[in-house]
């Protein structure tokens, strides 16, 4: 451990969430840690989607056509692969490995992300994750709009000896700040870690932790928990978190951590609002074409 440790108040692990294995939009297969009937909700995320890593042979890749979103955020990470999106008010862009979207979907649009036209031709591997963030109730309306920033803008940090990375996307970890401004405060993290390393992490107190390992197997919190691939690990109290990879192989893990929101969620598909009427008032809306039309 480093020295760090001796200053923080290490938050111990609660529980361990196993991902659960469904299909997602046009039929892609995804890993779900939040929500699952043992993590049915960690307020401020809504849903965490590890998508892939699957290969996709020529003509055979699936992403998500048209669909609305109304009061809440995705965030897209990509760490292989090509996606394309666009939306009903006529934003379009790429997501290339690395490249991070935060859409701020607020009032309502209709929004799709499928495999590039050069993925589509030639297949390969798709990697990546989703998050849904929620918004509070003063934000739920506001006009959608995005952060888009590619690979070469997410801020990155190493250890002295190079056995730690990070790349910070939202919140600040090892000196570096993200270039991504939140609604509500909240930490999203990458690290890799090589066999053996260990790491302390300073979080605030009043933040909810996550720490989900997607590649190799990860230890986590003051007693080296293990974290296998595709687990999550939820904390307790404290002001610092405890991460290593096994003796074995490089861990990668992303970290989650947000203020709750502490504000009533009604939530069906693709909204998420505060009372029940506000979700029979989007799908009016959407119905009625308010939130705008997309072909896809």
């Amino acid at each position: 451990m480093n020295a760090m440790n001796e200053a923080l108040t290490i938050r111990p692990v609660q529980r361990l969430v196993t991902a659960t294995r469904t299909l997602e939009g046009g039929g892609f297969p995804v890993r779900r840690p939040l929500p699952t009937q043992a993590l049915p909700d960690m307020d401020p995320f809504l849903l965490l989607d590890h998508l892939g890593p699957v290969a996709w042979g020529p003509g055979e890749a699936i992403g998500a056509p048209a669909h609305p979103h109304r009061g809440f955020e995705t965030v897209t990470y990509l760490l292989s692969g090509a996606m394309e999106h666009g939306d009903s008010f006529g934003r379009r862009g790429q997501l290339t490995p690395g490249d991070v979207q935060w859409m701020t979907a607020g009032s309502g649009l209709v929004h799709s992300e499928l495999p590039s036209a050069d993925f589509m031709r030639d297949g390969g591997i798709m990697h990546g994750f989703q998050i849904w963030v929620n918004l509070p109730a003063k934000d739920k309306m506001i006009p959608p709009h995005y952060q888009e920033i590619p690979a070469a803008g997410i801020p990155e940090a190493a250890s002295e000896d190079g056995r730690i990375k990070v790349r910070v996307i939202a919140g600040e970890a090892m000196g570096k700040r993200a270039v991504i401004a939140t609604r509500t405060p909240i930490m999203f993290l990458h690290y890799t870690l090589q066999p053996g390393a260990t790491l302390d992490e300073a979080i605030p107190p009043g933040y909810r932790v996550l720490a989900y390992a997607f590649a190799g197997d990860a230890v986590a919190g003051p007693d080296a928990t293990p974290l296998p691939e595709g687990t999550a690990a939820l904390f307790g109290e404290g002001d610092g978190i405890t991460l290593g990879a096994g003796n074995d192989a490089e861990a990668q893990v992303l970290v989650l951590a947000g203020v709750p929101i502490k504000e009533p969620v009604a939530r069906y598909g693709p909204f998420v609002m505060n009372r029940q009427q506000e979700l029979v008032q989007a799908f009016e809306d959407y119905q009625a074409g308010r939130m705008g039309k997309l072909e896809s």
